[in-house]
């Protein structure tokens, strides 16, 4: 898995909120929840898990939408979805990969939640789970996402 050099780029649609990524992501993902679905307009959401000091907003201020229990960042002009910070996990940021202005490289690493995924909707992740991954499975897959994106 080939991917750019960084910092990375992104932004919402109407260009309003620019943000930069400065650290490799500690792994890539698909979910097919119901709740990505819907805020995606799609049939999963893509994602990239970066650390939290890697990832900083550059310009605008983004606001929080979705369900507010679990923050979803948007643009509040454009309203696109840019970025969550899960709650309790406050040492990654899951970033909306299809915001990056360049995409070169991204594949799904794992997905998430295929027991709510559109019957078609395949995605080309090495790693397939119901749910969540079960926690004892987050070290192996971020050594093995690492080794994978050093190569």
């Amino acid at each position: 898995m080939t991917t750019p050099p960084l910092p990375w780029t992104g932004g919402c649609r109407c260009g309003q909120v620019r943000f930069e990524i400065l650290a490799p992501p500690l792994f890539t993902s698909a979910c097919h929840c119901t709740s990505c679905q819907r805020m995606t307009a799609g049939p999963y959401s893509l994602s990239l898990a970066v650390p939290s000091e890697g990832f900083k907003v550059t310009q605008g201020e983004p606001v929080l939408g979705g369900l507010h229990e679990l923050p979803h960042f948007h643009c509040g002009y454009c309203m696109s979805w840019l970025f969550t910070r899960p709650p309790g996990l406050d040492w990654f940021v899951n970033v909306r990969a299809t915001m990056l202005d360049d995409t070169t490289g991204y594949e799904p690493f794992i997905e998430t939640f295929t027991s709510e995924a559109l019957p078609w909707a395949k995605t080309p992740a090495r790693h397939s789970y119901e749910t969540f991954p079960p926690m004892e499975a987050y070290e192996g897959l971020l050594k093995e996402y690492a080794e994978l994106t050093s190569a």
